[in-house]
């Protein structure tokens, strides 16, 4: 099963500047589908305003039953409409399209899923359009929050070292092979910028800062349980902790400080593949420009879509399950609508060439 869901209407609160709840909300999708999962190693990819995970048939009930939830819960704390779906992988092959899936190892036991197939693409628009059909789940489920130890909000946005933090979508034209796309984008991208992505990825020493208590942390204790006096205690007193520890370079309990730093820089998925490449970046005014230049030259020849949105900072929330065993990965945007907004712009311009895409 292809489990999806994402805020309907993200944009009023994104011009309301809510867009860190925004985040929250799309990183709970997949911490709640994880989590009713016990264990497995699922594949999922973050959106910004949602999320994907494939979840074996006989977990259906349980991964709706925690979208459901999760949708009860988003709308009573944060005002935000989620909508989900959850679709056969068989009637996805059954159109003739497919969901392959890969890794990218970012550490011994932390991978990013990478799809490709055009099965994703095709199950989020299932799930946008298709009102009333028997895969689309509408209803909020029941009153009992979901489950999402390990979901957290506690590092300040990332200011860039070189100016600007782009959100970028590059999606091939319909009937473009998507492979020579992809590659041709990263070779532009690699020239522009004069190296690999990894020189230009949000999260570095320099960027990283922690403070105490954390903004986010508002939203982490309403996500995770509401605003109850318990709550609220534990999540200040565990932000104290690692606050000390980030300060004078600790190890406290778990928390390890240096090793956790460089454990953080590596796993992070400001790149990624879901039948389309994302990537959130921190480069100069000037790249942004050439980037954007490039890709609208592509563009015009006829193989890809792509919007890009430039921002200020970028976000990043955490999940983290194990400190010990180092199994955290941590999800990236762009500050101020990030994949969410340069999705609205990928899709004007899809819709400008008459073409239609998940977006």
């Amino acid at each position: 099963m292809i489990v999806t869901a994402d805020i309907a209407d993200s944009t009023p609160a994104i011009e309301a500047g809510r867009y860190k709840e925004v985040n929250m909300v799309g990183a709970a999708v997949i911490t709640a589908i994880l989590n009713a999962a016990r264990g497995l190693d699922l594949p999922y990819v973050f959106g910004g305003d949602g999320g994907a995970v494939l979840v074996p048939g006989r977990l259906r009930a349980d991964a709706v039953a925690a979208i459901g939830r999760l949708q009860r819960l988003a709308a009573a704390e944060f005002g935000l409409p989620l909508r989900a779906a959850a679709i056969p992988v068989a009637r996805i092959r059954a159109e003739g399209l497919d969901v392959a899936v890969g890794k990218l190892r970012l550490s011994p036991g932390n991978a990013l899923a990478m799809f490709a197939g055009g099965g994703l693409a095709r199950a989020d628009r299932i799930m946008k359009d298709a009102a009333g059909d028997r895969d689309v789940l509408a209803e909020p489920g029941e009153a009992e929050a979901p489950d999402l130890e390990g979901l957290s909000c506690r590092w300040e946005p990332l200011r860039p070292r070189h100016g600007a933090m782009i959100a970028l979508i590059v999606e091939p034209r319909p009937g473009v092979e998507a492979g020579p796309v992809l590659e041709a984008t990263l070779r532009t991208l690699a020239a522009v910028l004069g190296g690999p992505l990894a020189g230009h990825a949000p999260v570095a020493d320099a960027t990283l800062r922690f403070r105490f208590p954390p903004t986010g942390l508002v939203h982490e204790v309403a996500i995770r349980g509401g605003r109850r006096a318990a709550a609220w205690a534990h999540a200040l007193a565990t932000a104290a902790l690692q606050w000390l520890a980030e300060r004078r370079g600790l190890r406290i309990g778990p928390y390890d400080q240096p090793r956790y730093r460089a454990e953080l820089k590596r796993q992070t998925d400001f790149r990624k593949f879901d039948d389309a490449l994302r990537v959130v970046l921190d480069v100069t005014p000037a790249e942004v420009d050439r980037i954007e230049e490039a890709l609208a030259a592509a563009h015009a020849e006829g193989r890809l879509f792509y919007g890009l949105h430039r921002a200020e900072q970028a976000l990043m929330t955490c999940l983290v399950f194990s400190l010990e065993r180092s199994e955290h990965v941590h999800f990236i945007d762009a500050a101020g609508g990030g994949f969410a907004a340069a999705a609205k712009r990928l899709k004007e311009q899809r819709s400008a060439s008459g073409a239609t895409g998940p977006a």
